[in-house]
C-alpha cells in the first residue's frame, strides 16, 4: 500500500462553477495554483465546503480527475468520496484511486441513522475493496446522524490497515488526541473546526481542514507555523483574527461569501449551487471591507 502522511494545512477545496452551472476546469486550476503557492499542505475536495453532496457522480468524478490533473503532484490530493450507499462510496473511492488521487476521505452515510454494526460493515466493505489505498475516516455529525465514536475508529483502524487517519468536524479532540497512539504514532489525525486549529496543533495533532484557507490561507498557513515553531503569543494573535474572519463570514455557513471573497482575492470560482443562495452584493461588500481591515492579507 501506498504511504501518506497528511501534515499542516489542508483545504477542503470549493467547487469553482460557471455561469451554466457547470464544473468549471478554469476554475478549479485557478484556486488550485493559489493555494499550492500559497503554501498550504493538501488539498481536500468535494466535502461539504465544495458541495459534493449536491453533485451528481459523474461530476464528482469528473472535478476529482480535475484537482488531481492541476495539482500535478506538488502537493497531497485526497478526494471526499462519502455518499449515502456503500456501492457508491466504493465507485468513487476506487476511481479516486484510479485518477492518480494519494488517498480519500468518507464521511458516514447521511440520512439514515445505521447502528455500529452497519457503520462498521460499510467501510471495511469500502476499504476492503481498495486495500492498497489509503482512506482517512471523517468524522462529521453535522451533516449525518452517523458519528465516528472513539471506539469506531480504533476498531476500523484494527480492522483495515489502509484506514490511515481521520479527520474530526465534531467540535470535540478527544478521539483526535486518543488516536494519536494508533500505530506506535504513525496514525494521522486532522482536526476539523477552524475554531479549533491552534488547539489542534498545540496538542500535537498532525494537520488542520480549514474551510477558510480557501481564501486566507496564509492566515491558517501562519497559526500553524507559529505553533510549530514554540511562538504561542504569535499563533494567539493569528488565531484571534482568524476567529474575527469566521464571525465575519457566519464560520463557513454561507458557502458563496467563501467564493466572493476568492473573487476579491483575484480567483474567480463562480457562485453556489442550488438550492444554496448566492449572498447579496451589499453582504458581500461589507464582508469584504470588515476582512481587509483585519490585515490578514494584501488586497489586489
Amino acid at each position: 500500500m501506498s504511504k501518506l502522511r497528511i501534515s499542516g494545512v489542508i483545504v477542503p477545496m470549493l467547487t469553482p462553477f460557471d455561469t451554466a452551472g457547470s464544473v468549471d476546469e478554469a476554475g478549479i486550476e485557478r484556486l488550485t495554483n493559489f493555494l499550492v503557492a500559497s503554501g498550504v499542505s493538501g488539498l481536500f475536495p468535494l466535502g461539504t465546503t465544495g458541495e459534493g453532496p449536491l453533485m451528481t457522480t459523474d461530476e464528482r468524478r469528473a472535478a476529482a480527475a480535475l484537482v488531481i490533473r492541476h495539482a500535478g503532484g506538488r502537493i497531497p490530493v485526497i478526494i471526499h468520496t462519502g455518499a449515502i450507499t456503500t456501492a457508491e462510496t466504493t465507485a468513487l473511492t476506487r476511481h479516486a484511486r484510479d485518477s492518480g488521487a494519494q488517498a480519500a476521505a468518507i464521511v458516514p452515510p447521511y440520512f439514515y441513522t445505521l447502528s455500529a454494526e452497519a457503520l462498521y460493515d460499510h467501510y471495511v466493505a469500502v476499504a476492503s475493496a481498495v486495500p492498497d489505498f489509503p482512506i482517512y475516516l471523517y468524522n462529521n455529525p453535522g451533516v449525518t446522524p452517523n458519528g465516528l465514536s472513539t471506539e469506531m475508529v480504533f476498531r476500523l483502524a484494527e480492522a483495515c490497515s489502509n484506514v490511515t487517519g481521520l479527520k474530526d468536524s465534531s467540535g470535540s479532540l478527544a478521539t483526535l488526541f486518543a488516536c494519536r497512539r494508533l500505530r506506535d504514532g504513525e496514525f494521522n489525525t486532522a482536526s476539523g473546526p477552524d475554531s479549533l486549529i491552534m488547539a489542534g496543533q498545540a496538542i500535537g495533532l498532525d494537520a488542520c481542514v480549514s474551510g477558510n484557507a480557501n481564501f486566507v490561507p496564509e492566515l491558517i498557513v501562519g497559526i500553524v507555523n507559529a505553533v510549530r515553531q514554540g511562538d504561542l503569543v504569535s499563533a494567539r494573535a493569528l488565531q484571534a483574527q482568524l476567529d474575527e474572519v469566521r464571525r465575519i463570514l457566519g464560520d463557513g455557513a454561507d458557502l458563496s461569501l467563501f467564493k466572493a471573497m476568492c473573487a476579491r482575492r483575484g480567483v474567480s470560482i463562480g457562485t453556489v449551487r442550488q438550492p444554496l443562495r448566492p449572498a447579496s452584493a451589499e453582504k458581500v461588500e461589507s464582508s469584504w471591507q470588515e476582512i481587509s481591515n483585519l490585515g490578514v492579507f494584501v488586497t489586489p
